[in-house]
């Protein structure tokens, strides 16, 4: 028998508690995204160890959001020794791109990964696609991930990240969340059968993905124009988010699979996207 886990975390006021520690010791946070639209694609973007539905739904979403964002992305910067990176004795394999927003855009980076290491069970495999706005919108980031830790089972999370304590804003609760009717797509993806994991991925699995990620792009990814004092609490809030998921996920988990010199060169372009100051913090 199959199993499905759908995390489908778009109200936030449902528990959120549990992506980060699923696959503790071999799990990353990691993030990339496209080189340049006239040159081939960057390794991230072949999903190599993904089972074909889950590849082929990742490389279809990553299209729909780079289409949508179209010339508001800047070309890649991210060094090929992090745009594809292995340890020593080939048991871990990883891949991360990264690409700003330009001037004018509520993108402030958009990031996608994959990491497939060998653990006692078998084979992990995460591949992770994250779009980070800026402080000129308060609209939610968007998240979708797959963590697959044998051909049977298989965790999908799709999450509309808020950037308000949406119990004190219930008014950015109704604009992102309940207006959009997203809590109707849960429960239908929570309600799929255990069945054959490649039928409901190929089903409609697939198509409530891509209209959620339609639904982000419409209604989120434009310029609200903030007031001064509300672009500094929100970076305030984005930055404490993104240095705590560095440090409890990243710097544990990747010197674990990699080695310190790998895992530093990986770590230091994650940092620079999420605007963390590098501690310097050598790993052994």
């Amino acid at each position: 028998m199959s199993s499905l886990a759908v995390r489908c975390l778009l109200s936030p006021l449902l528990p959120r508690s549990g992506s980060a520690v699923a696959v503790a010791s071999c799990k990353s946070r990691s993030i990339r995204v496209h080189a340049s639209m006239n040159s081939p694609p960057p390794p991230v973007a072949e999903f190599p160890y993904l089972p074909p539905a889950q590849r082929d739904l990742m490389v279809e979403v990553l299209s729909i959001v780079e289409t949508g964002l179209g010339p508001q992305l800047l070309p890649s910067t991210v060094p090929s020794d992090v745009l594809s990176y292995q340890n020593p004795s080939g048991s871990a394999h990883g891949a991360l791109d990264i690409r700003y927003g330009g001037r004018d855009s509520t993108v402030d980076f958009i990031l996608e990964s994959w990491l497939h290491c060998q653990i006692p069970t078998g084979a992990l495999n995460i591949a992770t696609l994250f779009v980070s706005l800026n402080s000129s919108t308060d609209a939610p980031h968007l998240l979708m991930e797959f963590i697959q830790g044998s051909p049977t089972s298989l965790v999908l999370l799709l999450d509309l990240i808020p950037r308000k304590d949406v119990v004190l804003h219930p008014d950015y609760l109704d604009e992102f969340y309940h207006q959009t009717d997203l809590d109707k797509q849960r429960q239908v993806l929570a309600k799929l059968p255990q069945t054959m994991l490649e039928e409901i991925i190929r089903g409609k699995l697939n198509m409530i993905c891509k209209e959620i990620v339609q639904i982000w792009l419409r209604l989120c990814v434009k310029t609200k124009l903030l007031s001064e004092v509300d672009q500094d609490i929100l970076v305030k809030r984005d930055s404490l988010i993104k240095s705590k998921a560095i440090e409890i996920d990243l710097e544990v988990n990747l010197p674990r699979m990699f080695t310190p010199e790998i895992a530093s060169r990986v770590v230091r372009e994650i940092k620079e996207a999420y605007k963390v100051q590098d501690s310097g913090k050598k790993f052994v």
